[in-house]
């Protein structure tokens, strides 16, 4: 479950971020998205559906000065969800089936906003 991910050269990537609620607790919503990324692996990973992997990051608060091109420093409390496929295809038909709605439908409760943008991968790269 916590271990290093190897992604093949012409993966997808999906980017979702998903804005939580003031006030709710993030333990909240830490139990959904667990149970939400075990339906993703367990259901749809591999030949079974086109999932090759994924990351999960909680926004830590830091905006770089150096890397950012707006004047604004602040954003919203929120989570990254970044996930591999061998398609878009596959990506679509796992997240429009019942088990994966289901688990998103309980994440959503908890935000109030959450935009999954894909991307065809260009370059990667690792030291020698």
């Amino acid at each position: 479950m916590f271990s290093p991910v190897t992604i093949p050269f012409g993966a997808k990537m999906l980017f979702n971020t998903a804005t939580i609620k003031p006030g709710v607790p993030f333990e909240d919503v830490e139990v959904a998205l667990a149970e939400m990324c075990n339906v993703v692996k367990d259901t749809y990973g591999g030949d079974k559906g086109g999932f090759v992997a994924g990351q999960v990051y909680e926004f830590s608060g830091f905006v770089s000065d150096e890397g950012s091109l707006s004047d604004s420093r602040s954003a919203e409390k929120h989570i990254a969800i970044v996930t591999y496929w061998k398609s878009f295809e596959q990506h679509e038909r796992s997240h429009a089936d019942k088990a994966f709605k289901d688990k998103f439908a309980a994440l959503a409760k908890l935000c109030v906003e959450s935009k999954e943008l894909g991307y065809d991968m260009l370059w990667q790269g690792a030291l020698e």
